[in-house]
């Protein structure tokens, strides 16, 4: 079985309130302090632009790492509304996702741009979160593994070096707060498929996340297979004890 450490990230999406998050953090502190002190999982979160200072300032040397939803392909300029790799970093910001299906979808990200926000990540010193994922339509046509490809292939284009400062997170979009999970066997074909790309790639221990509805009731079942690394993690990291839960499990 795999050495890699478990990584679960939560991805709060436009969701929070100062009052909320006060309370969600503060949570999620307590319950990282109480848990035990081996456990696998390292635990990041994922915040609205406007709160980063606030989960900076909770989450500040705590075991909790934190990072933003999306980044920039640019370092600067006029770029309306959009947030550059070196402020997140003046945040201490560890982590941002790019290619998330719903910036695909609602935004027209193509898989050429998600590789070029990664790259500008990964030169600013932050790991970026790199997501793929079918949907329904896609996985009935049983054009699943060629529809993660053709996402992977500019990213994985970035070269070894780059890929090793990646992590990569499969989400069905089919799953994404639908409430539907792909089960542990379907994950694991996919997440097979990412491996084996990544070994020609010459970066074979990156580890890949799953995402799309997991639960802590769930997650153990999920985690259990060879492939899958840890979870990306939407409705249920708003709820401190179910985001704990998945890192427990």
């Amino acid at each position: 079985m795999s050495v890699r450490r478990r990584l679960v990230i939560g991805n709060w999406k436009m969701n929070g309130s100062k009052a909320e998050n006060q309370q969600l953090l503060s949570d999620l502190v307590k319950l990282q302090n109480a848990a035990a002190a081996d456990q696998a999982a390292e635990l990041a979160v994922c915040a609205p632009f406007p709160y980063l200072q606030q989960v900076a300032d909770i989450l500040q040397g705590s075991a909790i790492g934190w990072g933003g939803q999306d980044v920039s392909e640019h370092a600067k300029g006029a770029y309306t509304g959009e947030v550059s790799v070196a402020m997140l970093a003046e945040f201490g910001c560890a982590w941002a996702i790019v290619g998330h299906s719903e910036r695909r979808a609602y935004h027209g990200e193509s898989s050429d741009a998600v590789a070029r926000k990664a790259a500008a990540a990964i030169a600013g010193g932050i790991t970026p979160v790199v997501c793929v994922g079918e949907t329904q339509a896609e996985r009935e046509a049983d054009k699943t593994l060629q529809v993660i490809s053709s996402q992977l292939e500019p990213v994985l284009a970035l070269g070894a070096e780059a890929v090793t400062k990646m992590v990569l997170a499969y989400e069905p979009v089919w799953a994404i707060g639908t409430g539907l999970t792909a089960s542990p066997e379907q994950a694991q074909e996919v997440h097979a498929h990412i491996r084996s790309l990544l070994v020609q790639a010459g970066a074979p221990e990156q580890r890949v996340l799953y995402g799309g509805s997991v639960k802590a009731a769930n997650a153990a079942s999920l985690f259990a297979k060879e492939d899958i690394d840890g979870a990306l993690v939407g409705g249920a990291s708003l709820v401190a004890t179910d985001f704990q839960g998945i890192a427990n499990a």
